[in-house]
């Protein structure tokens, strides 16, 4: 099976993840892979559904599929770093983006990796600078909403809001 082949194997779960039905998508790319045990895509969409599912150890296996079957594949190093930051382990998300970066130097998301894994490490310095990277790269609005929100609460740039029984005059 080629590489466009194997592509179009795993669209169907790549469209219920992009419709939101995270499960069903799970479910499918499970049965894919087990049809197509060297489908990168398979394992690549499947590592997103486990990720969004909070199911971060079973992402981290279906990403590192997908790069023993493609080691050059971006998304997946990407994708795999995000799911190392969510169980702690910071520094080889930190390796992994600079893998990245290796190879795409301006790559937007690997920015964005290396700021969320400094942050999660508490290197602030480090992080605000990569997030300023990230924004430089003009992502999309909501991506680039989240990263500016994050910078300003790590300038400590937030107005607290009152509670609303405070709110009110008596």
């Amino acid at each position: 099976m080629d590489h466009g082949d194997r592509w179009d194997a795993a669209q169907e779960g790549a469209e219920l993840l992009r419709e939101g039905d995270t499960e069903s998508a799970a479910e499918e790319l499970e049965r894919l892979v087990t049809r197509q045990p060297d489908n990168e895509y398979a394992y690549f969409f499947l590592g997103v559904a486990r990720y969004e599912l909070g199911e971060y150890g079973a992402a981290l296996r279906a990403y590192v599929r997908a790069l023993e079957l493609a080691p050059r594949y971006l998304g997946a190093m990407i994708h795999l770093g995000h799911a190392l930051r969510m169980i702690g382990r910071h520094d080889e998300a930190i390796r992994l983006a600079r893998q990245v970066m290796a190879q795409s130097p301006d790559d937007p998301d690997a920015f964005h990796l290396l700021g969320l894994a400094h942050l999660g490490r508490g290197d602030r310095a480090a992080a605000v600078g990569y997030l300023e990277q990230f924004l430089l790269t003009c992502p999309e609005a909501e991506a680039a909403l989240e990263v500016e929100g994050l910078l300003e609460t790590l300038r400590n740039n937030v107005i607290p809001l009152r509670p609303a029984w405070r709110a009110r005059p008596n």
